[in-house]
């Protein structure tokens, strides 16, 4: 509801209509204004325990979700992510190895290695040069003596001789034919069958239809009709005079009721849920707020001054006079251990060397050995040295000098 109203003067403020509010439409009478605040006080007193519940729920809802459920999804996304999802590929990878190692290596390499090649070289290989090289030239051969030795004379018997007899015998055929099976019967039809029906049945039905029906039938209509008319009228008439009395006695006030009446209280009652939905939210606000203060200075405050007062200088002096020294103590001794294990394993390798020496003796040396002619080449001249025993090496002649 707007509280600020425009400043008016004497003769605005005598002149001027009263002004609807703006939430209400025009027309809710008196039953508004009545019924407005006893329904919204009543409506706020079921509402406010309603609305502090809800808000109750909501902040145990969002801590849930805050502290319990997000960090249990991102656990559970990641145990999926890390350790379900290569389990569940491994086991899939090993099942898909394992069918195929079943059930398809096998009926391939048996397709493969055995059935193609046995039906191929034991079955289609044959019947091909069984088909090319047997049937084609018998089926020939067939073809050639039966197109020559029937075809050819059955041919011509039939164009020489049955042919023309054929034609004649045909021509005589239709002819009686025609004569005893269809010119008597058109016969019939055209001059005794059409003539007795045209005459005896068509013309007299044709003339009682015109004559006698179709002005009976005419006059018959035109009554029908006039009755049609009467009867239609009267029922125009009475559902007329229905429609006027329950338009009356029925529509006219139930429209009435549900203006004057449920209109407005319906509208009352959404604006006081609504109305009291907020103060509703306004008094759980406070009453969060004061149990927060209450929280803060009970609990919250005592805690923070015993962690500042009393638990970080405790725990700063821990850390400098036990922690820092004891894990710079730790550090040296793991310092001193590493150099003394360092030194105590080159010990043990010097005397391994030592002992390896008296056992075997000193290992001999590489010298140097002279080459000699025809074995290895070699860029330098005849007499060369080399370091690696065994390997002797041979002048390098270019093909200048070979001539």
């Amino acid at each position: 509801m707007d509280l600020e109203k425009p400043s008016q003067g004497p003769a605005d403020q005598r002149h001027a209509a009263p002004v609807a509010p703006r939430d209400y439409e025009p027309g809710d009478g008196c039953l508004a204004e009545v019924i407005r605040i006893p329904v919204r006080i009543v409506v706020v007193l079921v509402v406010l325990p309603v609305r502090m519940i809800w808000d109750v729920l909501m902040i145990c809802g969002r801590t849930v979700h805050k502290v319990l459920l997000r960090p249990l999804g991102r656990a559970v996304g990641w145990f999926h992510e890390k350790v379900v999802t290569p389990i569940a590929l491994g086991v899939a990878w090993l099942a898909v190895l394992v069918g195929k190692l079943l059930f398809v290596w096998p009926w391939v390499g048996l397709w493969r290695y055995m059935v193609v090649p046995v039906v191929t070289y034991g079955l289609v290989v044959p019947a091909v040069w069984v088909y090319r090289r047997l049937l084609t030239p018998l089926g020939h051969g067939i073809a050639w003596i039966v197109e020559h030795l029937l075809v050819a004379p059955a041919r011509w018997t039939y164009r020489a001789l049955l042919a023309p007899l054929g034609h004649g015998v045909a021509a005589v055929l239709a002819w009686l034919g025609k004569a005893l099976f269809v010119w008597p019967w058109v016969g019939l039809w055209r001059y005794v069958v059409v003539p007795v029906v045209t005459y005896g049945l068509v013309v007299p039905a044709l003339w009682v239809y015109r004559q006698l029906l179709t002005p009976l039938g005419h006059g018959i209509a035109w009554l029908a009709r006039g009755i049609g008319y009467g009867i239609a009228a009267v029922l125009r008439g009475l559902w007329a005079a229905a429609e006027w009395l329950v338009t009356t006695l029925l529509v006219t006030p139930a429209a009435w009721l549900y203006r004057y009446v449920l209109a407005p209280v319906g509208r009352e009652i959404a604006a006081a849920v609504a109305v009291a939905w907020r103060i509703a939210g306004y008094i759980s606000r406070a009453v969060g707020r004061g149990l927060k203060w209450l929280a803060w200075n009970l609990v919250g405050r005592p805690a923070s001054w015993f962690y500042r007062g009393v638990l970080t200088p405790v725990g700063h002096f821990v850390r400098d006079t036990v922690w820092r020294p004891a894990r710079k103590a730790a550090v040296e001794t793991g310092r001193a251990t590493r150099a003394a294990l360092r030194r105590a394993g080159e010990t043990v390798r010097q005397a391994r060397r030592d002992a390896w020496r008296a056992l075997g003796g000193t290992p001999r040396e590489p010298r140097p050995v002279a080459g000699f002619g025809g074995q290895a080449r070699n860029l330098g001249g005849r007499q060369q040295t080399q370091t690696v025993p065994g390997a002797a090496a041979e002048p390098e002649i270019s093909l200048h000098k070979r001539g």
